[in-house]
Formats: C-alpha cells, structure tokens, sequence
C-alpha cells in the first residue's frame, strides 16, 4: 500500500512539473510573438515617419545631400583620406538640429511610447566613370557610425529599417554616382512591461491554471495520506479488539466446558466460581460492545441529562470508586472550590473523568494529583499524573478516535483508542474544553474547563 501511494504520488508530481514545463512553454512562446507583433508595429509606425526627411526640414535634407557630394568631389579631386572624410561624414553640422526635430516629431505622432533611435551610416561608395569603384568605408552597423540620433547603444536597439540612396554628380568633367546606405535603430523604454500589459489575461490564466494544479494536487496529496491514515485506524483498530475480545471469548469458552462435566455441576462452590467467571466476561463483552457503540457519536449526538450538583461530592465519588479499584495508587486532592454547584450529566461526566483516571494508570503512573480552581467563572478540573508522558508531537492526536500513543512500533498498553475520544465528545458536548501539558518522562497535565 504504501509503496503504490509513493509510486502514485511520483508519477503526479512528474504529471505536475511535465505540465508546467508545456505551460511555461507556451508562455514563453506568447511572448515571444508578442515581441515580434510590437517590434513590427513600431517598425512601420516609424518607418512611416522618418522614410522621408523632407517633411521634416527640406532645409536640412538639401545641406545633407550637399555635404555628401562635396565630400564625394573632393575625394576625388584632392584625394582626401578616407579617414578624414568618415570624420566629416560623421561630425555633420545638421545632427544635432536633425536629431531634435525627428525626435518631436516621434513624441506628437507616437505620444503613448517614449522612443530612443539612431540612424547610423553603413556604406559610403563612389561609383567613378573612369575608375573602379572606391568605398570609402563599407561597416556593419555600428553606434560609432551614427550620423544622428540619441541613442547611446544598439545593444537593447531594434532595426526599423535600411535606408539606400544614390546621388549622381560630376567633378573635374568626371562622371561619379555616390551610394549611401544608413541604417535606423530604435529603442522603446519600458517596452517589457508594454508586453507584459498586453499579456496580462495569458499571464493571469496560465498563473490560475499552475496554482490549481498545485492546490488541487496538495488536496488530492492530503487526502491520499488522510485516506491511508484512516485504513492504517482501522487496521489497527480491528486487531485491538481482536486482541481485546479474544480473551473473554477463550475463557468463555473453557468456562462452557468445565460446566459439562459432570464434577463440576455437582461441587456447589467450583459451579458458582466459574458461573461468577462466565458473567464476569458476558459483562467484559458488554461493556467492549456498549464503549465502541457510545463513542461512533458525535458532540452532537450525545444526550445530556444535566442536573444541578455539588462539585466536591461529585468528584469525592469519583475518587472514592476508583480508589476501591486501583488501591495501589497515591490519590491526592487539592480543591479550591468548596460549594460550587455545576449543571451537568453526571453519568456521562463521570465515565469521562474515570477514563482520564484509568489513562494515567495504564501509562505508568503511581501517583495522582486532582486540583480544582475557579478562574473567572470557569471551573477547572486539573488531573495531574506521573506517567510515562506524551512526546509534544503527539498532542494533537490524544483526542482522535482510535488513536492510542506508541511507544515505537508497538502498543505497550492495550486498549481501543476511545478512551480520551470520549472525553473529548463529552467535555465539548457540555460546551467545555480539555487541554493537556505533558513531556516524554515528564508525566502529564489534562485540564477539564466549564463555564460556571
């Protein structure tokens, strides 16, 4: 059995994380396409705005055209070194004036979204008429190439687009095209937590749908090892009153036969011991019978017959019939509340505390400490033991039905487990309450509280 529930509870928790795994999987997919579905709508939102310089400033867009020739004749002319003429491309008089007019313009059309952009200068080639074509620099695209802009890294920067121009001209009665081609790069701030807004019902879901696989998996968990609890009870229960019915059935039985013979049913004393033995076990039996049925009630199902008494005189009875039974224990008394009337029943009552009693006896103790109190009316019954104690851990469970402390695996003492169930159902019953203080080696407490 309990290897199954291991095997069980294996397979569901590979079922569990196998599933989350497909969850995070198509998450992260989500993602991923809401990623490409903004970095496309940026794309063309922009490339809508900046394909074309002029309507911009024509001003600025004529001193650009007019740099890049100039630049282009006098390579050819003066045969400029590339490098200074990269140098001029790049430390252009319009980038700043430029930069700042495209940057208006992106905050009056795209108001919802701050945007970052550089336009970097990829190519600059001069086709010659006369010579072979001379590329003044030919780069992949680079922040140090930027001819304008404010972005300071492409690192987290996205491509918006590639922009190819051609200009012809004629310097020194020589033919020339220069082809240009810059690149535009932008950088949308906070563009994670955008995607993440437009992801927030996926998001929302997919978390809902992890946390009830967990919940209902820890709920399934807690009723797998509830349900093996219960048949380990019930197991355990069966072989107690196995064990418990078995002795007054065998003495029964050997009782029946010693009537049989002829002997015995003539000697008058021998006939009455074993007539004595036979209704000490039918009563044995009885009381077996009449505990397990009492205690399948619930707090709620319990009649009280409650009735006005006197304290002392119902707890000095108490002690009184149990001394006659257990003679060999210390009985001590210390009561503080001398003509205090309680309404209660006092049969039920009585086999409760009686239980409490008994339980101390069959776990080691010698001597017993009975204290009454009066706390702001509420009545306190303390029963102090002894004993062999109760480890802390176990507290919780003295009052669970069947449930009978360990030592290790075994039982040292033998019983049904319903002595302190009872005692439980009848205190709440009363709308009372019963507490326990104890420690392994260290005897114990039980504490019985009413409402005066």
């Amino acid at each position: 059995m309990k290897q199954r529930i291991n095997l069980l509870i294996a397979f569901s928790v590979i079922a569990l994380v196998a599933l989350s795994v497909v969850q995070c999987y198509l998450v992260k997919t989500t993602y991923d396409y809401k990623v490409a579905q903004f970095h496309s709508e940026i794309k063309e939102e922009i490339a809508t705005i900046s394909n074309n310089y002029s309507d911009i400033d024509s001003t600025i867009v004529n001193k650009k055209d007019l740099l890049y020739k100039q630049l282009a004749e006098h390579y050819i002319r003066d045969k400029r070194t590339k490098f200074k003429i990269k140098n001029a491309l790049l430390q252009n008089q319009f980038r700043g004036e430029l930069t700042r007019k495209l940057q208006l313009k992106f905050e009056r059309e795209i108001p919802n979204i701050t945007i970052d952009f550089a336009i970097v200068l990829n190519k600059f080639i001069i086709y010659n008429s006369r010579k072979k074509t001379d590329t003044i620099f030919s780069e992949k695209p680079l922040i140090k190439n930027k001819l304008y802009g404010n972005l300071a890294s492409l690192d987290n920067a996205f491509l918006v687009r590639n922009y190819v121009a051609t200009i012809s001209g004629s310097s020194q009665m020589q033919d020339y095209k220069l082809l240009t081609e810059d690149s535009m790069y932008v950088s949308v701030m906070d563009w994670e937590t955008i995607i993440l807004k437009r992801m927030r019902m996926v998001l929302f879901l997919s978390l809902l749908s992890i946390i009830t696989l967990i919940t209902l998996f820890v709920i399934a968990l807690k009723a797998l090892i509830k349900q093996k609890k219960v048949n380990d009870v019930k197991t355990d229960f069966i072989n107690n009153i196995t064990h418990e019915l078995k002795t007054p059935l065998t003495t029964l039985g050997i009782s029946t036969k010693i009537l049989e013979r002829k002997d015995i049913r003539n000697n008058e004393v021998q006939f009455n011991t074993i007539l004595h033995t036979i209704t000490r076990q039918n009563n044995r039996l009885q009381n077996l019978i009449d505990q397990v049925m009492s205690n399948s009630l619930g707090k709620n199902e319990i009649e009280l017959r409650k009735e006005a008494i006197d304290s002392e005189i119902f707890l000095n009875t108490i002690i009184e019939d149990f001394k006659i039974s257990n003679p060999k224990i210390n009985l001590i008394t210390d009561f503080n509340t001398s003509k205090t009337t309680l309404l209660l029943d006092q049969f039920h009552l009585t086999t409760a505390i009686q239980n409490v009693l008994e339980n101390a006896v069959k776990y080691g103790s010698t001597t017993i400490t009975i204290k009454t109190e009066l706390i702001q009316n509420q009545f306190n019954i303390s029963i102090k033991d002894d004993g062999i104690g109760i480890s802390k851990n176990k507290h919780s469970l003295l009052f669970d039905k069947f449930y009978r402390v360990e030592q290790g695996n075994l039982h040292n003492t033998k019983g049904l487990g319903l002595g302190l169930y009872y005692v439980h159902q009848i205190i709440k019953a009363h709308q009372g309450s019963i507490a326990v203080i104890s420690d392994l080696g260290k005897g114990a407490v039980f504490t019985i509280m009413f409402k005066v």
